[in-house]
């Protein structure tokens, strides 16, 4: 059977980031629950980067899902010779956005949901994706809510989606109804006829002042989208992925956006309440203050979003492509190990 939904994620034996095996748990277990309570074929794939040889494997660790789940579940093993090919291998050893290339490339669904290991779903944006009317000329972004890290792993999924909607911590990402209300305080939205009435003049006014490539990167939804960006398979090949480069990853996720939007894919933004929520951790990017963000970049290169926004209005503007992958990106010709539990 061919599943509706590939979900693919990126991840190691190392704790990054705290709890991660937990998290994960929570992740999986998650997954398994909603995929059989909306009766969606998903397929997860985690690509298992550069593994560390003192640990076990992480299907040896995490949940698996039995016969008869909605959810089949593969590993993707990159092996550490692959990944000391890089520049900053030493300092990054994870290569998120590379390892999930490795799995768009590799995926059985015609939907593809980039997305991470330490999220849970909620049911309104679950019920959305089960009623199986996505459009391939568009991509999908869903905002994340972050929760705190002491989320009980006891509980079962709907008593922790449910605790998770009243201990939401803070909100990233674009609410449709209020586009054009970027950076405003969150108390205007609690009166709805103001906010709509400002959303309105503030429309009217930036189409008549903004250039319109400018307009269209304002209201592009990149802010975590790393947590949820999904498309069409062909839109994928289409982009090439997210462009392979040598640097974290910080902001290559947002070039996945902007090169399906130069390519003529359509945004579709999700209600705000259709959200991941995100298991906060020590070291998240939205954790860090402006200081240590800093040292974390000195200790890992990336790229700034002052140049990212710029290439961004040229590839819309001429329709391109980043054209930085080689023609297998993703590793398309090599063979990995795999392990796949609950095969359709």
């Amino acid at each position: 059977m061919k599943p509706y939904l590939s979900i693919i994620v990126s991840s190691r034996n190392d704790n990054h980031g705290g709890d991660m095996d937990k998290r994960q748990r929570i992740f999986i277990r998650g997954l398994i629950d909603q995929a059989n309570r909306y009766k969606l074929h998903i397929e997860l794939i985690v690509v298992e980067w550069n593994p560390p040889q003192e640990k076990p494997y992480l299907h040896e660790i995490l949940p698996q899902p039995k016969e008869g789940d909605f959810l089949s579940l593969r590993y993707i093993v990159v092996p550490t010779e692959i990944h000391t090919q890089y520049r900053f291998a030493h300092t990054m050893p994870l290569y998120q956005m590379i390892a999930k290339n490795v799995g768009i490339r590799r995926a059985a669904a015609d939907f593809i949901l980039c997305s991470n290991v330490d999220l849970l779903f909620s049911n309104e944006l679950m019920e959305i994706l089960a009623a199986k009317n996505l459009d391939k000329k568009c991509f999908y972004r869903a905002n994340r809510s972050d929760i705190p890290e002491q989320i009980d792993e006891t509980l079962d999924t709907q008593q922790q989606l449910a605790l998770a909607r009243t201990r939401i911590m803070r909100q990233l990402g674009r609410d449709p109804d209020y586009l054009y209300l970027l950076n405003w305080p969150g108390w205007i939205y609690f009166f709805s006829t103001v906010a709509k009435t400002l959303n309105y003049l503030m429309s009217r006014l930036r189409k008549a002042t903004m250039k319109p490539v400018d307009l269209l990167m304002m209201n592009l939804d990149t802010n975590a989208c790393g947590d949820f960006t999904l498309m069409h398979k062909d839109a994928w090949m289409d982009i090439q992925g997210y462009p392979e480069l040598d640097l974290y990853s910080i902001h290559i996720d947002s070039m996945g956006v902007i090169a399906a939007t130069a390519r003529g894919y359509q945004q579709h933004l999700f209600p705000t309440e259709a959200c991941t929520f995100h298991i906060d951790h020590y070291n998240g990017w939205e954790s860090l203050s402006a200081i240590e963000k800093i040292s974390f970049i000195n200790n890992r290169p990336g790229i700034g979003w002052d140049i990212v926004n710029e290439a961004g209005k040229k590839l819309i503007e001429e329709k391109l492509r980043y054209d930085f992958n080689k023609p297998d990106w993703g590793f398309a010709n090599h063979q990995f190990r795999e392990f796949v539990f609950n095969p359709f």
